[in-house]
């Protein structure tokens, strides 16, 4: 049976020149959760950053972060001394692991994007931090993120993958099938249908029981699609991803 998550049911934890909508997946649950996280998959951060906005350098402990951006460009900077730019079609997965220092800054035009916390397979692996260039236009899924033994262009110490897809209005995408691992689907931007289920920006859906059906976008669609695998072993010592308790 399908279930929606409403974007009604999101709370804003920060509020001005950066404003975080914080998705947490476990509110797609008919039964409520006292745990944020949809097995591994922890928060997903949907943020607006206005130009001129310096994150200043801060630690993450045990969190693995995909960083998506959608509009504008973000700059990184780490304390290995690595600066790179992340703008839309450019991923960027930190593997925090015991420790890993960062900064972002937005020096031109406003950005919006999804930081996406996984709840990693055990504590304190070794930190990494992975860039990949991709189509920022791709109608069809596209694989962005995989576990380490997968053919994924960015690896997650986690049984967790990652796709996106732009369909145009009227495009119907069939969902793949991961044996084993549960669907949630994102809308990044845009409406899509699946039946007579309407699903907007910032809501998401999914199928306990039986794959999801085929989506058509209703408009100029993003979406971006995780297979979880609801069993995984997974760290708790996330300095974002550990974090159980819910916004309310």
């Amino acid at each position: 049976m399908l279930q929606k998550l409403s974007a009604d049911n999101h709370r804003q934890p920060f509020k001005g020149p950066i404003t975080i909508t914080r998705i947490q997946p476990s509110d797609i649950y008919v039964e409520k959760k006292a745990d944020s996280a949809f097995g591994p998959l922890s928060i997903i951060d949907h943020a607006v950053m206005k130009k001129g906005i310096t994150i200043k350098m801060h630690e993450h402990v045990n969190d693995e972060i995909l960083s998506y951006v959608w509009k504008g460009t973000m700059y990184h900077k780490d304390s290995r001394g690595l600066e790179e730019p992340v703008s839309p079609g450019k991923l960027m997965m930190m593997n925090a692991g015991y420790s890993f220092w960062h900064e972002e800054k937005v020096k031109n035009d406003q950005v919006e994007m999804l930081q996406i916390f996984v709840r990693p397979r055990e504590t304190n692996l070794e930190p990494n931090i992975q860039f990949h260039s991709k189509a920022i236009s791709n109608r069809e899924w596209y694989l962005m993120v995989g576990p380490e033994d997968s053919n994924a262009p960015l690896h997650i110490r986690q049984n967790v993958y990652i796709l996106d897809a732009h369909p145009k209005k009227g495009d119907v995408l069939e969902i793949p099938v991961y044996e084993g691992f549960q669907p949630f689907l994102y809308v990044l931007d845009g409406e899509i249908a699946i039946n007579d289920l309407m699903i907007k920006k910032q809501e998401a859906v999914t199928d306990l029981e039986d794959p999801l059906p085929p989506i058509t976008a209703l408009t100029h669609t993003t979406v971006v699609l995780f297979f979880v695998d609801m069993n995984a072993p997974m760290s708790l010592d996330g300095t974002i991803s550990g974090n159980k308790k819910k916004l309310v």
